[in-house]
This record gives structure tokens, sequence and C-alpha cells, in this order.
């Protein structure tokens, strides 16, 4: 009875599909042959599992050292006792609902100093199953992932066809997506944040035979009509790459930046991106260490030395890690292309998103974020960090080294003067003080006709406020003086410190 319901149940799926009952079967031998065409054609081994079958080639063991010790101290990074494994996906589209298949998929991972890769490829989307049972075996459990912008789109994409096939994901102890970490440190000399823009001006690595991704979708669709694999070659040798280009950035964050000592040689720029990367973490004096780091590095003659975009000349070229001829030197006439740091764009300080109307920082929104990295950026932030850390005279000090610059930012540095004196200094007095130098350095900005309301409301209102408090304290101090008891020195103007100026 069972198998005569089920016989009417596969007949009743096959007409349903406009098919013949035989159809089916004829069709999973047409697949077959087509996963076998495939290995073939690609040079790949074919394996066939009760779920399916799929494709599996075997990259080469190149060897990239990474100090797991050394790595850990970065924010954000992995523990040094867990697997780390590398996985890239090509899929059929940019979504990541149903309708979008990974129908190739790469993994790295450290055996040492040697990082051995795979790849899986899926013949025919019936055998989905068997491709997702084998990915599961390489991602051991507890194990970090490392991806490019697959926080967002690979893993989320993945899970879904996890549950698409009833099968439960890889459970991982963590990841590790490098986009964001790029972006934090390395933004102020990227045009845009694609892995190969990263490959050329962070490692020095060109591409000289690549495929563009929006053919990728395309030449796996002419496989599934029947056509040629071939073209699929350049989409496996894509993949591959972008797998292995994530085990370099690992090893050039570890190389470079993951200790004082191997900072010492970074550009001024990446110290000052580091550093907001600690902050972030809230690794508050580990920033502080990067910022000073960073202002050492611009004040040397080596550094810019002036309040002007810092220069960063192309990475040296190196010998090409895909095992293809030697790289070309990299010529970019966009050395310090803006990008991301466009006045057109949000200004990015750091902390707590700004409410919808608010009115922050309107001098450095304007002249500090628009730029690359300068001198005048980093002191700033470092100003702002002695202040997190509750170094408040050594953020004053900070703060008037800026002011001392002119300038818009000159102005707002003579108010965070005046808020550190007035807050966190007990001192309303010099508070008022510094609010008539931001004032008279505004009436200098402002006397070409440039328009500053903000600042200009701000400092009215601040000095309007600083007199009442200054006025009311010397009213307390004539009538202590009536009762007897000494005059408050506080209720005088206090002269300008003459303190050391910190770079």
């Amino acid at each position: 009875m069972a198998v005569t319901f089920e016989r009417r149940l596969a007949g009743f799926q096959s007409a349903r599909a406009g098919l013949a009952p035989a159809e089916p079967a004829r069709l999973a031998r047409a697949s077959s042959a087509a996963a076998e065409r495939l290995a073939a054609e690609v040079d790949g081994e074919l394996v066939t599992t009760p779920a399916g079958s799929f494709v599996r080639l075997e990259g080469r063991g190149d060897v990239i050292a990474v100090d797991r010790e050394r790595l850990a101290r970065l924010p954000g990074q992995p523990p040094p006792d867990v697997p780390l494994v590398c996985l890239d996906t090509e899929t059929t589209g940019l979504a990541t609902a149903a309708g979008t298949l990974a129908f190739l998929v790469g993994l790295g991972w450290w055996q040492g100093a040697r990082f051995r890769q795979i790849q899986l490829l899926l013949p025919d989307h019936a055998f989905e199953p068997a491709l997702l049972d084998e990915l599961r075996d390489h991602i051991p459990a507890g194990a970090w992932l490392v991806t490019y912008n697959g926080r967002t789109f690979d893993w989320p994409l993945l899970v879904t066809r996890y549950r698409m096939a009833r099968r439960d994901a890889p459970i991982h102890g963590g990841h590790l997506d490098l986009l964001p970490f790029v972006r934090r440190v390395f933004r102020h000399r990227l045009p845009d944040a694609r892995l190969k823009t990263v490959e050329r001006r962070i490692l020095g690595i060109h591409r000289a035979e690549d495929i563009d991704g929006w053919e990728i979708p395309g030449r796996y669709f002419d496989f599934l009509r029947g056509g040629p694999a071939s073209p699929l070659r350049d989409v496996i040798r894509h993949n591959d790459d972008d797998v292995r280009s994530l085990a370099l950035i690992v090893a050039h964050l570890e190389q470079h930046l993951a200790d004082p000592d191997s900072r010492a040689s970074a550009p001024a720029g990446d110290l000052a991106g580091l550093a907001r990367a600690f902050a972030r973490d809230r690794r508050l004096h580990e920033a502080l260490d990067c910022l000073d780091a960073a202002a050492a590095a611009t004040a040397s003659p080596a550094g810019s030395g002036s309040s002007g975009p810092v220069a960063y000349p192309d990475p040296e070229p190196v010998r090409d890690p895909f095992g293809r001829s030697p790289l070309p030197r990299v010529a970019d006439d966009e050395a310090n292309d803006l990008g991301w740091l466009s006045p057109r764009r949000r200004p990015d300080f750091g902390g707590t998103p700004l409410r919808r109307g608010a009115t922050p920082w309107p001098a450095l929104a304007s002249v500090v974020a628009g730029e690359p990295w300068t001198d005048e950026r980093i002191a700033v932030d470092r100003a702002r960090m002695l202040r997190r850390l509750g170094r408040n005279a050594d953020a004053e000090v900070a703060w008037r080294s800026v002011a001392q610059r002119g300038g818009k930012a000159g102005v707002q540095a003579w108010i965070e003067v005046a808020k550190l004196r007035e807050h966190r200094l007990g001192d309303p007095a010099g508070a008022l003080e510094a609010a008539q130098e931001g004032a008279r350095l505004l009436a200098r900005l402002m006397a070409p006709g440039r328009a500053l309301a903000l600042l200009d409301r701000d400092l009215a209102t601040r000095t309007a406020r600083l007199r009442r408090r200054v006025a009311a304290r010397a009213t307390a101090a004539s009538a202590g003086r009536g009762r007897g008891r000494p005059a408050a020195a506080a209720g005088a103007l206090m002269p300008i410190r003459d303190a050391a100026v910190a770079p």
C-alpha cells in the first residue's frame, strides 16, 4: 500500500512539473554526467556521497606564517588557541535570500606555518546537500571564521542554504570580518573597500589576470545550461586568490601592527586608525600609545611636519603570491584620494552616534574629518583620548597646542579648554578666559565675511554663563569678607597658563 502511494506521489510531482514519470531519473543521470564533465574540465576530484556529488579542488599549501600570540594583541582578533578558517563564496547573486545559491566555497586554514586551501564546487542545484555536509566537516566547533564582508553576506547566505536543506549550520566560536577593521585602520589611503584595492594599496599585490565579479554568475549559469565548464577556471582561480588574500591580510596585520616595536615604522595614518580600533574596544591606554606614536611620526623629518595631508607612496612590488609572474609596480595617480573622507560624507568622530539635528564639533566636522590624517587631526584625537582617560591637565595642554594652530579647529579647541576648566578642573574664571580667547580668534576668522554662526552662538552662550558664575563667586566672596572670612581667590580672572605644549 505504502509503495503504491509513494509511486502515485512521485507521478503527481512529475506531472505537476510537466515531466513524464521517468523524467526525474533521466535528469538525475544527466546531473551525474554534468558533474563528471565538470570535474574533468577543471581538474578536480569528483566526490559522490548519498546526498549527492560535488567537485573538490585541492590548493597548494603556501607558507604564510602568522604569530597568533602577537595577532591576539590587536583589537577584535581571535584568541591564539582557536583554529582559524578563511572562507569565501562565489554566488549566483548578491542577495542572501532563498533564491541565491553559493555554488563555490573556498576554504583555507593553517597547519603550522603552511596555509592549506580547498574549494568545493557544486555541479547542480540538486547536489547542494552534499556540498553543505562537506563544508560542515571543515569548520571545527569553536573555530573562528575569517572573511571579508562575510558577516553580512557570505555567512548569512550559507546559513540560509543550510535551513533550505533542513540542516543545522556549523557552530563556530567567532567571526573575524576583516572589512570593518580594514576600513577603520586603512580607509585614509583607500579609494574604496574592495579586496583587490586592499591588495594593491596595502599589500603591494596586483592580479595580472582576474575576472570581474559581475561575470561570475553568468558563467555558472552557462554551464548549467549545458555549456563548457572551462570558463569556470577563471572563477575558481578568483576564489582561490580571494581566500589566500585573507591569509595575507591577517599576516600583514600581525607583522606590521601587532606590537609597539613593529608599529614604529607604520604610517601615521595607520596608527591613528588603529587607535580608533583600540578605543572602540575600550583599550584606551593602547589607543593613546598609538596616537603618541602617530604624533611622533608626523613630527619627525620623515613625516609631514605640517597640517597638510600625509603622502603614502605605493607599496614596493612583491612577487605574485598567487604563483604567477613577478608583479609590476602599481602606478597610482591618486595616492591621497579623499574617498570615504570626502566632505560630502557624514563626518566620523567615533563614539556615540549623533542624534538627528545635533550640532557636534562644528569646526572640526568641516576641517578635520574631511581630510586625510594630518598632524592636526592626530593632535585632536590625542586630546580627546587624554580627556577620556581622565588626564584633564594633560588634555588641556593638548587642546591648547591645537588652539595655537589657529583656524576653526583652534576656536573649537579653546571651547574644549573652557569645558575642561569649568567642568573638570573647577576653574570658571579660567574657563571664561579660554572662551574669550576663542571669541577673539573667531572674530579674526569672521572678518572676511565667512559665516560661522554655530561657533559664534556657542561662545556667546558659554561666555554669558561663565560671566554669571564668576560674578556669583565674587558676590559670595564679598559676603564672606563681611563675616570675617578670607576672600576667595578664585573670583579673579586668571592669566593664561604657560604650560608646555605637547605634540
